[in-house]
């Protein structure tokens, strides 16, 4: 799988002397914009371990946001990778197309949701994706509007800042934004005021009415929705809430799109987390978890819809780069050969019993959730619901001084989010829960 040790070592403080001096490097050439979670630079990785400039290792319990499922080096996506790198690195596809861009093509539509006939077109990154899928949409219904859900993360073009719903730190300074976009409410369990069980129920029919009412359903290109809504905490949609806005968009001839760039390939225990309640969206939106690392992403869907852009519509110049493919080919074989979708339930079952236990202990722990190799605690005021981001900060960097890798997310900045790459090893996954417990102790 890779040479890496796949162990936990510390050798310096965290960051270490060299990353820090690389630091220095960076504030000095890197526009301040730019953030990072944890300064460490990074020699090496694979497996679930980073190893940086100072010899340190670190449990990865991020996997650069959800991307290298597979590991950061995995010998399927090198060995392609490496060999397509040979060949040619680039033709564009809409110049002198190739096979691996068709292949990827095909295996989008085995994969993905549905029976139907479909088709894809391949880009870069995810808000690319997105903001393709609105453009089809547009092009096969003839209208204009957009509707996009509280707590939703989307990308960080001029469009997709639109539909993303947190300002800090995504959109704060950065508008105007593309008109035509609605927002309206999704089932926040844990936040719902009747509480969970009505959530579903009552978050659907209050954004339906507020689609016909504000905006009107004959006037909605697409719904776009994550079926695990990333950014915005992790949070898995009320059951039931999903399929009735998938049944609306259906009954008024709207695209519904699912957002899955952060919950799919595997990383909820499923291909795509749409399939949970049996949601077959119209398109589907992919990139992060694709290709193992390299920029690939992808809008399948109804070959029909998909075919409604003119020719020439759709494109970009590195969309699709065969290099990228090829990595693609080999994260998905990996993804098959290792049966990642029992991976992740497996770390599911791990993650969620050991936190269980952390929240029988610390009262700060509003909630736990998330499903497969996508687990989130929300971190609130004792005895209150009120979010804890102070917390959530504190056990982040108790857990990076000691070696584990991990990400905040949250649209109050209050939720510690866990995505290990599910060829992580079980010792290594105890390990970081081991190191997480001890951090809530210290706080």
């Amino acid at each position: 799988m890779t040479a890496l040790p796949q162990e936990r070592r510390v050798v310096t403080a965290i960051p270490g002397p060299k990353s820090q001096e690389l630091q220095a490097r960076r504030t000095a050439a890197v526009a301040g914009g730019v953030g990072s979670v944890l300064p460490v630079f990074t020699t090496r990785a694979g497996g679930g371990i980073i190893e940086d400039v100072d010899g340190n290792r670190l449990i990865d319990f991020g996997s650069g946001i959800a991307v290298t499922s597979v590991g950061s080096s995995a010998e399927a996506v090198v060995r392609r990778a490496s060999a397509q790198l040979a060949d040619f690195t680039h033709t564009c596809f809409m110049v002198t197309p190739y096979e691996g861009y068709v292949e990827v093509c095909e295996l989008l539509a085995e994969l993905t949701p549905g029976d139907h006939a479909k088709k894809s077109a391949l880009f870069n990154s995810g808000a690319e994706a997105v903001e393709n899928a609105v453009k089809i949409a547009r092009a096969y219904t003839k209208r204009q509007a957009v509707v996009v859900f509280d707590h939703g993360y989307h990308g960080r073009t001029n469009l997709t800042m639109g539909m993303t719903a947190k300002n800090m730190p995504y959109k704060n300074g950065f508008g105007p934004f593309a008109p035509e976009i609605y927002r309206v409410p999704v089932a926040y369990g844990y936040r719902w005021p009747t509480g969970p069980d009505n959530a579903g129920a009552e978050a659907s029919a209050q954004a339906i009415d507020m689609i016909n009412k504000q905006v009107g359903a004959e006037n909605v290109a697409a719904i776009i929705i994550e079926p695990v809504l990333g950014e915005g905490g992790f949070i898995e949609p009320a059951k039931g809430f999903l399929p009735a806005i998938a049944q609306f968009a259906k009954d008024n001839g709207i695209v519904f799109v699912a957002d899955e760039i952060q919950s799919g390939f595997c990383r909820t225990g499923q291909w795509f987390a749409s399939e949970d309640e049996g949601i077959v969206p119209d398109l589907i939106t992919t990139a992060k978890g694709i290709a193992g690392g390299l920029p690939l992403a992808a809008v399948t869907g109804r070959a029909e819809i998909m075919d409604a852009p003119h020719s020439g519509g759709l494109g970009g110049t590195y969309g699709g780069n065969p290099v990228a493919c090829a990595a693609a080919l080999g994260a998905i074989e990996t993804m098959k050969e290792l049966d990642l979708n029992a991976k992740a339930k497996r770390i599911e079952e791990v993650m969620k019993a050991r936190l269980a236990a952390i929240q029988e202990k610390y009262d700060i722990v509003g909630d736990i959730r998330g499903r497969g190799a996508m687990i989130a605690i929300e971190l609130v005021q004792s005895g209150t619901k009120d979010p804890n981001p102070a917390a959530t900060a504190a056990l982040a960097k108790a857990c990076h001084a000691e070696g584990l890798l991990v990400l905040t997310c949250g649209t109050y900045g209050n939720v510690l989010r866990f995505l290990p790459p599910l060829v992580i090893g079980e010792d290594l996954l105890t390990e970081g829960l081991d190191i997480l417990e001890q951090a809530f102790a210290g706080i």
